[in-house]
């Protein structure tokens, strides 16, 4: 196998015909040290691809359309790997039949830069930033891109103002491990609790600890004022969350600031790219079917059903010291870049072995993640499942 079946695989339109093309590559008995290099290199990008403003749709496996405007620089080197920012708009209350071509236009000319690629999705009455439809769609889109266009996948940010910004805020606490940082304007993690408006969701402050925030509100906002924020940016604090906190004085419900504070902004991302591989991590989940992962660990299985579970890990070297609270069995993915599969791995949990020896590599571990997460930074050539009960 070679790079004209790594550029195949990455170029497939989905997940689903990534998949398809699993048995294919395993068939050619390539083995797993050659596949993760051809996969770090990733594929053969064409210069000869869309560039300027482009409204798409993406539609899923049901058939819901999902629009979203995208730019691409009109000088892409297709030899550069580009910064991605996804911008969420407000206004989700609207209803689908709104989806014009003008729907991007205002958020796009507040956060327009050069140098990078910009998606500015759609979100309407019954597909809310904070939905389960969209925390499939919004991956399923940047996967899509970067099946074209040569992203970098560890300078991906996302930008949310208004109910943008209380989506930001849910990627943040829920779905965390594609996005290097996230900036939610004068928006509120308030409303991601409220049933009413689309959420009911619990929130667990130990998922932020790895993403830093930049956080704008203004001070006199009539939706949102900075001073109903400040028990949230308070926790913040108390838990070292890595964040910024901005308070515009006198500032309404909009972004006539950001102009102001836009070397500033751009500053934040430079310096806050992602890393895909932490040493230390940790995970809340209230449920397995969906919102259990980050980054390198999955929890599999929960005590029990009504209660969170917690997983803290804090990998060094080949050893892997875990804190786990209401978790029966969870997943440690394992990458070359981060262990040494010729020495003996050792997991300790909760202060009691619960594994020490070889872990074998696996063909099929790297096609499996590989088709979830498309990204040339974040290979998995083994998994390790963990069992916390008899």
């Amino acid at each position: 196998m070679g790079d004209a079946a790594v550029t195949e695989f990455w170029r497939a339109d989905s997940a689903a015909a990534r998949a398809a093309l699993v048995d294919e590559i395993l068939a050619s008995q390539t083995s797993v040290e050659e596949l993760l290099a051809l996969f770090q290199a990733g594929p053969m990008y064409d210069a000869d691809v869309p560039t300027g403003e482009q409204l798409r749709q993406r539609i899923n496996a049901e058939g819901t359309e999902y629009p979203y405007m995208l730019y691409v620089p009109e000088d892409y080197d297709p030899n550069q790997s580009y910064p991605l920012e996804f911008v969420l708009h407000g206004g989700v209350g609207r209803p689908r039949t709104d989806a014009e071509e003008s729907f991007w236009q205002r958020s796009y000319e507040r956060v327009a830069q050069p140098g990078r690629i910009i998606v500015i999705p759609f979100a309407w009455a019954e597909a809310y930033w904070w939905q389960d439809s969209q925390s499939e769609n919004i991956p399923a889109i940047l996967n899509e891109l970067k099946a074209t266009y040569n992203v970098d996948e560890n300078r991906v940010t996302m930008t949310g103002i208004s109910d943008g910004g209380t989506g930001a805020y849910f990627f943040a606490f829920k779905q965390p491990t594609q996005w290097a940082a996230f900036l939610p304007y004068i928006g509120h993690p308030g409303v991601l609790r409220s049933k009413q408006s689309g959420g009911g969701y619990r929130l667990y402050f130990e998922n932020l600890m790895n993403k830093p925030l930049y956080i704008v509100n203004g001070e006199n906002d009539r939706l949102y004022p900075a001073e109903s924020l400040r028990s949230f940016i308070q926790i913040l604090q108390d838990v070292d969350v890595p964040h910024t906190w901005t308070v515009i004085e006198e500032g309404g419900h909009n972004t006539s600031w950001l102009p102001d504070y836009q070397v500033v902004i751009e500053q934040f991302k430079a310096d806050n790219p992602r890393d895909p591989l932490p040493a230390n991590i940790q995970w809340v989940a209230d449920r397995t079917d969906r919102y259990n992962r980050n980054h390198w660990i999955e929890i599999n299985e929960m005590t029990e059903a009504d209660r969170p579970s917690l997983l803290q890990v804090t990998r060094t070297g080949n050893q892997f010291e875990v804190d786990a609270r209401g978790v029966n069995r969870f997943t440690l993915l394992l990458s070359p870049n981060a262990v040494d599969f010729e020495l003996p791995l050792r997991v300790v949990v909760n202060g009691e072995s619960k594994f020490d020896g070889m872990v074998e590599q696996s063909e099929e571990t790297l096609l499996d993640y590989a088709t979830q997460d498309l990204d040339r930074t974040m290979l998995f050539t083994a998994k390790l499942n963990v069992s916390l009960v008899d």
